[in-house]
């Protein structure tokens, strides 16, 4: 029996989305070379033993998981920036570099809302930097790289994880226990996170705090309200620092793109500083996401201070069509037809074209009327004679 169709969270992707596609995908790669950032792309498939002791790897449940002809147990890339990680710690002679990559992802779970299992992303890394001025130039950059795709009115989310553990490590959790309230918090579970909390013996102040994470949206006075629920030195380093970008940020011209979040829901195992989400009104998940990662390379034996971002290319292309901006570029500049006996003209055509530097396609049937149905901005015919635009 012939299946017709695919495994869940899997989509073909048919010409007209691909051509879309392959346009956003110049104008990112533009981006990222013009500002000096290397290509690089790491393996599809990798062994499972590289990610299943590593603290900060995608749960396992959720890798595609196979194995190999001699029977050793494989996964298909589950995380991006692990694996360039892995790169940079393992391989690069100097893990000071900006790289950049385009790749897929995969995650078995539908996590999130998410529908697809296969993600097509974009990203950068910034490895071997640290301090707020590179956080702002990143947070800048991922506002450019949305823009540059053709998105308008494009607000990114800006965070700090280091504010959330600030305020559990008063209550003595364990990173794991930390991580459960976190995730509890994520899912607007607030009373299994206040229970998680008074079990630990967490004070009131601190429950107090907390419970206010979900309010701490907004402009720059979420700073201050945020101070006067603490008095921790991380929570409040947290603050200043996010301040200090913010700063940078107003003076390179971004102030109107950036708002803040301290109750954002980002894994604080993972991530170790900043953490930010690109956003457009149309789309009702993120379709950026970035933030610091200073510990992500220890465990491959090296310790790389990094910042970066991913953008879902499928997202992007969804907010596109729905802001009415999707660019689909047409299959070819011009197309050529040519009578019967005049096959060679008609060929010798299509190949000065093609070093002008212009996208040819040459139709399999004889006559004008083989150019009827062909969308070009130039429709040439060919006869043993000469050569008539139509």
């Amino acid at each position: 029996m012939i299946l017709k169709k695919l495994p869940t969270g899997v989509q073909d992707i048919l010409p007209r989305e691909c051509r879309a596609l392959g346009d956003v995908r110049e104008k990112l790669t533009r981006a990222f070379e013009g500002r000096g950032y290397e290509p690089v792309l790491s393996a599809a498939v990798e062994y499972y033993d590289t990610y299943a002791n590593i603290r900060n790897a995608l749960p396992q449940e959720r890798m595609f998981k196979f194995t190999d002809q001699d029977g050793k147990l494989l996964v298909l890339r589950p995380d991006a920036t692990l694996s360039i990680s892995r790169i940079a710690a393992t391989k690069l002679p100097d893990p000071r570099a900006r790289l950049y990559y385009f790749l897929d992802k995969w995650d078995a779970q539908e996590a999130g809302g998410v529908k697809s299992r296969e993600i097509i992303q974009a990203g950068i890394e910034r490895l071997g930097e640290e301090g707020a001025f590179s956080d702002a130039q990143t947070i800048a950059f991922a506002i450019d790289c949305m823009r540059e795709t053709g998105l308008s009115e494009c607000i990114v989310d800006v965070g700090h994880v280091g504010f959330m553990k600030g305020l559990l490590e008063e209550c003595g959790l364990t990173d794991a226990q930390a991580e459960e309230v976190r995730a509890s918090l994520n899912a607007k579970d607030g009373l299994n996170a206040e229970r998680l909390l008074r079990n630990a013996g967490a004070k009131e102040e601190t429950l107090a705090a907390v419970r206010a994470l979900p309010t701490l949206f907004g402009g720059t006075e979420v700073f201050d309200a945020a101070k006067r629920l603490t008095k921790n030195a991380r929570a409040l380093a947290a603050i200043a620092h996010l301040e200090q970008v913010h700063r940078i940020l107003v003076d390179m011209g971004y102030d109107g793109s950036v708002c803040f979040d301290l109750g954002t829901g980002k894994s604080l195992s993972y991530y170790s500083g900043i953490v930010f989400s690109g956003l457009v009104k149309e789309v009702g998940a993120s379709i950026l996401s970035g933030g610091r990662y200073d510990d992500l390379a220890d465990d491959f034996g090296k310790h790389i201070p990094a910042v970066g971002f991913a953008i879902g290319l499928k997202r992007v292309l969804v907010a596109l069509e729905r802001q009415q901006r999707l660019p689909v570029p047409p299959v070819c500049d011009v197309a050529v037809a040519c009578e019967e006996g005049a096959e060679g003209e008609a060929d010798a055509l299509c190949k000065k074209l093609l070093a002008e530097g212009k996208r040819v396609t040459l139709a399999a049937d004889y006559g004008e009327s083989a150019l009827a149905d062909t969308a070009a901005a130039e429709k040439v015919f060919v006869t043993r004679k000469g050569v008539r635009r139509i």
